[in-house]
């Protein structure tokens, strides 16, 4: 089976998947703080299923797509903006931006070593990697901080904010439960981060690269998971933005196919 390491270069893949436009730049940093209105609006109006739909789809698009592009500074955006956007848009959902980066680019590094926080529930069991996911966030941050990078006061700020709105949200139940509700389910759509992120994509055992994350394809996990089926993909080519992982997916199929990639697929 040939190796990660004659992996076609994004310049024999297309260096095209590297590019967005404007409207889709635009769009990225606009569609989180839309699903926190639209849960607004809708919760105001006791609307519950489109209020916790709008939540449901917030989860997916910061730290799985839009958070996890300004990681990876994939956007296209000047630094100061690129990082007050992380810093805001992870914050919609009481997390901090910076110390998701400086877990998941070890993650990318280290990967399955026992030092790789992120990628720890790899190794756990079903049960154990929801249990995982409760106190994941804590960890992640007390890792960061135990690193003493150049980020460490940034992420102490990122915390305090979080307090202050925890305290604001669940201060203010007496006069409306909208902002308590909200909350606590974005709160629990983060305990499924280990399990959706590390758990269920990688494993730890594999040999190299190609075999330590699966390949996800059919056309129902597609539906069920919004487009984000790409870790494999996104392992190898972390440069590319979210908004290309299903056409960087197509390019490489050919390759993976030709190494003996087996894929995952639930049915169709």
């Amino acid at each position: 089976m040939p190796e990660s390491s004659t992996l076609p270069t994004i310049s024999e893949i297309g260096e095209d998947l590297l590019r967005i436009n404007l409207f889709q730049r635009i769009a990225a940093l606009l569609i989180p703080f839309g699903c926190v209105a639209g849960y607004g609006y809708f919760a105001q109006k006791r609307l519950w299923i489109p209020a916790i739909a709008c939540l449901v789809y917030l989860s997916f698009v910061t730290y799985g797509s839009i958070s996890h592009d300004l990681v990876h500074r994939t956007l296209g955006l000047p630094r100061f903006l690129n990082e007050t956007f992380l810093t805001l848009v992870e914050l919609l959902a009481f997390r901090s931006g910076h110390a998701y980066r400086k877990s998941h680019l070890h993650h990318h590094a280290r990967f399955p070593h026992d030092d790789d926080i992120e990628g720890s529930a790899a190794w756990m069991s079903l049960f154990r990697s929801l249990l995982e996911g409760v106190v994941f966030q804590y960890r992640s941050i007390k890792w960061t901080l135990n690193l003493k990078s150049a980020d460490r006061a940034l992420v102490i700020g990122e915390c305090v904010a979080i307090l202050v709105a925890l305290a604001i949200c669940f201060g203010s139940f007496p006069v409306t439960p909208v902002l308590a509700v909200y909350a606590s389910l974005m709160i629990a759509g983060s305990w499924i981060i280990p399990l959706v992120t590390s758990h269920v994509p990688h494993n730890p055992e594999g040999r190299g690269e190609l075999q330590q994350t699966l390949r996800f394809r059919g056309r129902l996990l597609s539906i069920l998971a919004l487009e984000h089926l790409y870790h494999l993909e996104h392992h190898l080519y972390p440069m590319v933005p979210h908004h290309h992982w299903p056409t960087l997916a197509r390019r490489l199929d050919p390759y993976f196919d030709q190494a003996g990639i087996k894929s995952v697929v639930l049915w169709f």
